[in-house]
């Protein structure tokens, strides 16, 4: 790969191999999406049910913090999902002023429907490389989670 000194606009888009990888990340990142979409669930409606699944329940507020987005952005998620009976709104153990968002049965079974779509469609992937290429994707990917952390 060619070195760049100055990661400037200009000389990024004037590195081929820094353009190409950029665009790769993003392709990857859209059909991840497309993927995610075609078994009906938004990448953030996705995103939702994951923390649900993971954390337990939680208001919109919470949600909303955890996700980044406003909390009107993430009522009209809830609501969608609540529409579609993969999430449910119980009521706050402590505070009767608020109601917690819940995943339900169904949001539990589409959730792992859509991950073994999305881990199934990325493993065939990876399975078509050949032995060399999956060891150098794999260190690749430890190098993006690095740059993606930082």
């Amino acid at each position: 790969m060619k070195q760049t000194q100055s990661f400037t606009l200009e000389n990024v888009l004037a590195d081929s191999d820094l353009a190409d990888f950029g665009r790769s990340i993003w392709q990857l990142v859209r059909r991840l999406r497309a993927m995610k979409a075609s078994q009906g669930v938004s990448w953030s409606q996705s995103s939702v049910m994951k923390r649900l699944a993971v954390d337990g329940p939680a208001t919109t507020a919470d949600l909303a913090r955890a996700e980044a987005m406003t909390p009107q952005s993430m009522r009209t998620i809830v609501a969608s999902l609540e529409a579609s009976g993969i999430v449910r709104r119980t009521p706050h153990p402590t505070d009767g002023r608020q109601v917690n968002i819940e995943l339900t049965a169904k949001g539990a079974a589409v959730r792992q429907s859509n991950r073994e779509a999305l881990w199934g469609w990325l493993a065939g992937a990876v399975e078509e490389l050949d032995d060399s290429e999956r060891e150098t994707l794999f260190a690749a990917g430890k190098i993006i989670k690095r740059l993606a952390e930082s």
